[in-house]
């Protein structure tokens, strides 16, 4: 954004789509709340981009500058990204504006509203330039507008399709019995969810499904994507490991590391299949959080983003799968079938641990994490 384009929104009223703000704090609980609040409003209302100006009186409009070093984009995108379902893509970026320094949110559109808080539930929407709860028929309005809403959908703004693998889609495609050429190969991957058109700007950007699969850049994009092992059991590899890249490479990355580290005699197809559960169905709108997998002699644990989602209802316990945007592509492009399996991941594991010693899956819904214990690797040494 440069200087005509403040000039411009400086001399608009506050309303549905601009707010003015002296200062924003994001960093006591009750800011990062308010932050949130106010995006997801703006995000929810009509009318394309939102903008929130930071360092301007909302009044007068008289502009006093920002004179926080610490505040940055990546900040401001984890407080929304962990506290509006589902994340909305936002931008930070700081202009010297009459010499004082000026921070512009821009409030990107996208096909996934309604937007809502986390915490309580709540939806809200602007009424000129005030923030409001949703009422029941405009919730009901929007859902009925965005039927096909995935999490994998959400754009990433400040991303390129130059950096798409496109042999890898054309691959992808030609498995599912499409015809692909330079002609129509835009249209087929704007269709599926690969790219997404900005209708604002004209341009094609990735989105979070594509970068997690389609790209050999997706840390660029995603550095909260990655894996990081703690081997405290053996000298053939580091202590501390971390992988990071598409999800194909994660996959087959981790498979590697698992086997340099542990002992043969140990259920080595155990401790993979728990990772690449982690892989395939972790909450991959949890900006700040990544996967873990900690090797001990006493146990290894492998903690994912994202509790298991619980069905409404019914006697029995049953849980929703997540990402299956991400499971559909990935079972057509994965040459191994990982998850093409005729158990269930929670029956292999079982299965490879019987009679050989406890293992725990853990729903902990408080930290909004899964976990799997395992019986540690002092039972198995030779």
């Amino acid at each position: 954004m440069d200087n005509k384009k403040v000039k411009t929104l400086l001399k608009k009223e506050e309303g549905t789509k601009l707010d003015f703000k002296r200062k924003i704090d994001i960093y006591t609980e009750s800011g990062k709340k308010e932050l949130a609040k106010d995006v997801c409003a703006i995000a929810n209302s009509r009318g394309g981009r939102g903008y929130i100006i930071i360092g301007v009186e909302d009044k007068s409009k008289e502009i006093v500058g920002i004179d926080d070093e610490r505040l940055t984009e990546e900040k401001v995108q984890q407080i929304v990204s962990s506290r509006c379902e589902p994340p909305i893509p936002v931008s930070l970026e700081f202009i010297n504006y009459k010499n004082k320094k000026v921070g512009i949110i821009t409030i990107y559109t996208s096909d996934q509203s309604p937007y809502q808080i986390r915490e309580n539930g709540s939806f809200y929407i602007r009424r000129g330039s005030t923030t409001d709860t949703m009422r029941r028929d405009e919730i009901i309005t929007m859902f009925s507008n965005s039927l096909s809403l995935t999490i994998e959908s959400i754009p990433i703004m400040k991303s390129s399709i130059i950096a798409l693998d496109i042999p890898m889609i054309d691959m992808y495609f030609q498995k599912k019995g499409f015809e692909i050429d330079d002609e129509n190969r835009e249209e087929l991957m704007e269709n599926a969810g690969i790219v997404y058109l900005d209708k604002e700007s004209g341009k094609k950007v990735l989105t979070l499904g594509s970068a997690l699969i389609f790209t050999k850049f997706t840390s660029i994009y995603l550095p909260h994507n990655m894996i990081k092992i703690i081997n405290k059991v053996s000298n053939k590899r580091e202590n501390t490991i971390v992988i990071s890249g598409n999800i194909l490479y994660m996959l087959d990355e981790a498979e590697a590391v698992i086997k340099e580290i542990l002992p043969e005699i140990y259920p080595i197809e155990a401790v993979i299949e728990a990772i690449n559960n982690a892989i395939m169905y972790r909450d991959y709108s949890m900006y700040n959080k990544f996967i873990e997998v900690i090797i001990g002699y006493k146990s290894i644990v492998i903690i994912s983003p994202g509790c298991l989602l619980k069905t409404i209802g019914g006697n029995k316990e049953n849980y929703i799968r997540r990402n299956m945007w991400i499971y559909e592509k990935i079972i057509t492009i994965d040459e191994k079938k990982r998850f093409l399996k005729k158990f269930s991941g929670f029956t292999i594991i079982k299965k490879k641990f019987k009679r050989k010693g406890e293992i725990h899956f853990i729903n902990d819904e408080e930290r909004n994490i899964f976990k799997v214990v395992l019986p540690g690797v002092k039972n198995f040494n030779k």
